[in-house]
């Protein structure tokens, strides 16, 4: 179901999922978020920040997805992508938590200055 395959059983009979590549290309086209940021942005008068996540998310996944899953970035209007390196690999998946681990120590070393205020 979530696309990596075109139907559901290996013979490749039961329903067909080819409508999932077009909502993957769209949530991951930095041009798809221009067009959403600048809608939000002209409904509510003021730029919506927290919306800047989805494009950093994208600017993430085009460096660190490959081969079906490598973004195309610039989609409707092109197919180029970018063969990053798959988040699989052991360095990558290290980064990636210590990041994260660093992230969280962050916040919760705040709270607690915050609290003790």
């Amino acid at each position: 179901m979530t696309g990596a395959s075109k139907s559901l059983l290996p013979d490749g009979s039961g329903p067909r999922f080819d409508w999932v590549w077009n909502v993957y290309n769209a949530t991951h086209s930095a041009l798809v978020f221009a067009i959403c940021f600048g809608a939000v942005w002209l409904l509510l008068r003021k730029p919506v920040l927290e919306m800047l996540g989805w494009a950093l998310h994208i600017l993430i996944d085009i460096f660190t997805h490959t081969g079906m899953f490598a973004i195309r970035f610039l989609w409707p209007l092109s197919p180029v992508h970018v063969n990053g390196t798959p988040w699989e690999r052991p360095w990558l998946l290290a980064l990636n938590y210590a990041v994260l681990a660093s992230a969280y120590l962050v916040l919760w070393r705040r709270r607690g200055r915050a609290s003790a205020a």
